[in-house]
């Protein structure tokens, strides 16, 4: 099912920036379950039906986030590392479950986290740090579910060839993912670097498909 976004936590936020928070975590679930499960489409039988629900976005401060873009592209040219300003930093709240054929819960997830001075970019939109954690929720969830361990505890995996692939605007492997869109890739990277909006190269969901993994 795809992610929904509680009306509580929309706040002013333009439609089109929340469904792309959304669809980011689409994605992310989509391509990191497809390292166990078959991907299917809701005509066909599934083992589990995954559904995250985004309970709280905290905006970014777009002026801030420009400043701080600014400041770090200055940085960069003269090889000077420059933190973010810690104004008007963003967050992300998802809460997630898996369910089984007969509605049972067999998984869920309560996560949040907030954007940092360090590794998180500056980006010039309102949904600017809630679009880059909505990966990082998806890729926790999904790490969780395929290998039934805490994805906050242990080492860092080496992402495989066809996470990569994925991740830099290839195809998903199976159709159902590919309703969500290709990652920005490359292009994600630089717009990132340069604290554009994610909308800038970020097209969002193809068309609007519910999965669910088999």
């Amino acid at each position: 099912m795809p992610t929904s976004i509680h009306p509580a936590s929309a706040g002013n936020i333009a439609p089109r920036e929340l469904a792309l928070v959304a669809n980011t975590i689409d994605r992310a679930l989509c391509t990191g379950l497809s390292e166990r499960f078959e991907i299917v489409a809701p005509s066909q039988l599934a083992d589990l039906t995954v559904h995250a629900t985004v309970t709280r976005i905290v905006p970014t401060n777009k002026s801030a986030a420009t400043v701080s873009s600014v400041a770090s592209i200055g940085a960069t040219a003269v090889s000077v590392p420059m933190p973010r300003i810690p104004i008007g930093l963003g967050g992300l709240a998802v809460e997630a479950e898996a369910t089984n054929m007969l509605g049972a819960q067999m998984a869920a997830i309560v996560w949040a986290r907030g954007a940092d001075m360090l590794t998180t970019q500056a980006r010039a939109s309102a949904v600017g740090d809630a679009y880059s954690l909505s990966s990082a929720f998806g890729k926790d969830f999904s790490k969780m579910l395929v290998t039934g361990k805490d994805p906050l505890k242990g080492m860092p995996q080496v992402p495989s060839v066809r996470k990569m692939t994925a991740a830099l605007g290839g195809k998903s492997k199976f159709e159902a993912c590919r309703t969500f869109g290709e990652a920005p890739g490359v292009t994600g990277m630089i717009a990132g670097r340069l604290g554009l909006p994610p909308a800038w190269s970020d097209k969002g969901a193809s068309t609007k498909q519910f999965t669910q993994p088999h």
